[in-house]
């Protein structure tokens, strides 16, 4: 099942719905004069800026010039055909930050060229492959022929325009057709690539709208529908003569036949036609379309649910909804897309565009690839990388390359650390979920009056610790939102409470945030405050609340948090009040390779002024459920990202700290196993409950046992040992050498 669901934020501008075709499902078409004025497009493009809409998806009919009226009116706009007023209303778009789509129909060469300088996709619904349907639904309408619109997809193709395509599923086609209909596209997509997503929808009966606006009917039905949550005004007609009704077991077998004929490829379920939506998205469906801020044009008395209402129901399914620009990203580079187009969507829509190492926003320097191969040699050694070394690192793509970062890492890690992989057997307390700062990158926290805020009682809390102890556990790591109503009291109290049901246990606790919240609300030095809550039983500081210590993307991906500065401020005191700490950073977002390089030399500068971080702990970005996430289009950094990363991370340290850590709750046991040949050395801890990651959307658990991460560190061909949180060893374990008896796993209540 999909981890994710996109859909497009969209607002739909049905710029004439004069047709030549005759089709009998559709209520959209008139063979009347219909055609919005300029000042007419440009309050609805205004309306659409307002509503903060990423698409405008521009919608026709076929040809309309050829009504004698619509093709006087175009003259009288300045304009010799309708694809030149199309072009018009798509610059008018550009300018407000709204990115065109279009859909007009069979169209000429020359007009999908002409219509690629001002648009970022284009689509055309191949509808059926089957002739006979030219003289049923089709009659009189010879621009529906198929062969005529797999020409215009094709050319398309040959234009390298991101497309949209799609079939029509109950306007008296066979299965056998639908399945033709469907290798047809990937026939195409086979030769051009240019497919981004396919579109199969169902057919439901329309009344029909004579002298009626479409726009109005759809808008209004929207606004009711997401304004009320019910949608009870959808007509119940019966079926056409011509038409076959449509199971949901046939959508599903049409979803997995699509991702059979076209694994890469998207595919829309429009959830406003059937109520089985949600049941196609767990066959395999990815993509529910446009849910249209002015409702659909096509349908218009049946609107599209809200994003917020898509939200909920999937969430039931554990599954994310993730907004999208209407041209995937795999598109979203000059091959692709007419650079005017391409330059608004760096400006405005920059997260947006995959992560290949840079180029979503302007660097401050030229990225050098000549850089990298001295600048691995240097760093193997020790050295420290300036900002342009380190910016090429991290942006480095070529497989060769990438091979010798992760060798010399290796290198680097079995000179500093050896050959044992530890781990510690810890556990996470999360005491309360309530939080004020609002971070976007969070599927944690919570405000006070969420139905999914909550507080652990103190017996919940001890029952936790004693769950720690019976297990084994050497470290609580104990974190929190920042709570409103908490004084320096209360996080001294959690302490103490800890120190008295398990007097040996090492308290690892309260990040930077929290830290710099207790000298906030009681005016105390950091000083002080680090000596009573060492003296509560504090034994380390979390390097938490790091993400990226550079103040352009805090200020981006969390205003309220505290400043670079604020935190090495907190790192710094609690090394000088004898505590040590670990560090961390959250990559994979929207931060830049030279961001992250300025992190890094943040990291190792402090190091090398205090000597008191124990380990550097990278953190990749679970996007599913954060806000970060759903709404500027960030996707998890795959996997070869994600160890590149984590291979330079060790060698941007050099020599500085000794330990680098694979986080296999954000990227599972596997890849942290495969991380044991790009520079780390440390599996992290069980964790036994894990709430941060597995909020934000995380499937790799909440727990592991000692058992599993001595066999993955085996599996890598190393030897395992049990460490303290300071880095003392407990236990070993050499190759092929087993734990007498596993661990008895508690109940966590």
């Amino acid at each position: 099942m999909a981890r994710r669901v996109t859909f497009s934020r969209n607002l739909t501008l049905s710029l004439s719905r004069s047709c030549q075709c005759y089709c009998k499902y559709c209520a959209f078409s008139t063979h009347q004069a219909h055609l919005h004025a300029p000042k007419e497009v440009e309050r609805i493009l205004d309306g659409a800026a307002r509503r903060n809409v990423k698409e405008l998806l521009v919608l026709t009919g076929e040809k309309p010039e050829v009504n004698p009226v619509v093709a006087r009116r175009l003259a009288d706009y300045g304009h010799e055909d309708f694809t030149s007023y199309v072009v018009w209303a798509c610059e008018r778009a550009l300018e407000r930050g709204l990115l065109p789509h279009t859909n007009l129909g069979v169209l000429s060469r020359e007009d999908l060229a002409r219509l690629r300088e001002v648009t970022a996709s284009q689509g055309l619904m191949l509808e059926s492959i089957s002739d006979r349907l030219m003289e049923t639904v089709h009659a009189g309408s010879p621009t529906k022929h198929p062969q005529r619109r797999l020409e215009t997809i094709r050319w398309a193709g040959e234009l390298r325009i991101p497309f949209t395509s799609g079939i029509l599923v109950g306007i008296g086609e066979s299965e056998e057709e639908r399945i033709a209909s469907l290798e047809a596209l990937a026939a195409v997509n086979a030769e051009f690539g240019h497919i981004q997503e396919i579109i199969l929808q169902n057919f439901v009966p329309h009344d029909r709208y004579y002298g009626r606006d479409v726009g109005a009917i759809a808008d209004e039905a929207a606004r009711a529908y997401w304004r009320t949550g019910v949608a009870d005004g959808r007509p119940d007609l019966p079926l056409p003569r011509w038409a076959t009704p449509v199971t949901v077991e046939e959508m599903k077998r049409l979803v997995r036949e699509t991702r059979r004929l076209m694994p890469g490829v998207g595919i829309q379920i429009p959830p406003n036609l059937a109520d089985w939506w949600d049941e196609l998205i767990g066959a395999g469906a990815t993509d529910l379309g446009g849910l249209s801020a002015n409702g659909d044009h096509i349908s218009p008395e049946h609107p599209f649910p809200s994003p917020h209402q898509v939200r909920r129901r999937l969430q039931r399914r554990g599954i994310a909804l993730t907004e999208r620009l209407c041209v995937y990203p795999q598109y979203i580079d000059s091959g692709w897309m007419a650079q005017g187009v391409l330059d608004a969507v760096k400006l405005k829509y920059w997260s947006f565009i995959p992560r290949r190492g840079s180029g979503r926003t302007e660097a401050p320097f030229a990225i050098n690839g000549d850089l990298v191969g001295p600048a691995v040699e240097k760093a193997r050694h020790g050295g420290a990388l300036d900002e342009r070394e380190l910016t090429a690192l991290f942006a480095e793509r070529r497989p060769e390359a990438v091979e010798a970062i992760r060798v010399a890492a290796d290198e680097l890690r079995a000179e500093l650390a050896g050959e044992t992989v530890t781990f510690v057997v810890n556990r996470n307390i999360n005491i309360s979920n309530v939080c004020t700062v609002g971070c976007a990158f969070c599927g944690f926290g919570q405000g006070k009056r969420s139905p999914d805020a909550y507080e652990h009682s103190e017996e919940e809390f001890v029952a936790r610790v004693e769950d720690a102890v019976a297990y084994g556990a050497s470290e609580l790591c104990i974190q929190s939102g920042i709570h409103p109503d908490w004084d320096l009291e209360e996080y001294l109290r959690w302490l103490r409470v800890a120190k008295r049901v398990a007097p040996e246990i090492h308290l690892h606790a309260y990040s930077p945030m929290e830290i710099a919240h207790m000298q906030d609300i009681t005016g105390l030095p950091l000083a002080e405050i680090f000596a009573r809550l060492r003296d509560a039983g504090l034994g380390s500081t979390p390097g938490t609340a790091a993400e990226v210590l550079h103040d352009g993307v805090r200020e981006r991906i969390s205003p309220n948090k505290l400043p670079v500065a604020r935190w090495v401020e907190v790192i710094e005191a609690s090394h000088a009040a004898g505590l040590r700490s670990t560090s961390t950073v959250m990559f994979g977002h929207i931060e830049e390779p030279w961001e992250l390089a300025e992190h890094m030399r943040v990291i190792r500068q402090l190091q090398e002024r205090t000597g008191g971080i124990t380990e550097f702990v990278p953190l990749s970005f679970i996007p599913f459920q954060t806000l970060l996430g759903r709404t500027h289009g960030v996707a998890e950094i795959d996997r070869d990202d994600n160890l590149k990363h984590t291979a330079v991370f060790r060698l941007a340290l050099g020599r500085t700290i000794r330990n680098v850590q694979a986080s296999w709750v954000k990227m599972g046991l596997d890849a942290a196993t495969e991380a044991l040949r790009w520079g780390v050395n440390d599996l992290g801890g069980t964790l036994m409950e894990e709430s941060i990651s597995r909020l934000a959307g995380s499937q790799h658990g909440t727990k592991l046992d000692p058992p599993q991460l001595i066999d993955a560190a085996h599996h890598a061909g190393r030897p395992a040992a049990e460490r303290t949180t300071l880095y003392d060893i407990r236990r070993r374990w050499e190759i092929g050498e087993r734990p007498v008896a596993a661990a008895a796993a508690p109940a966590c209540g």
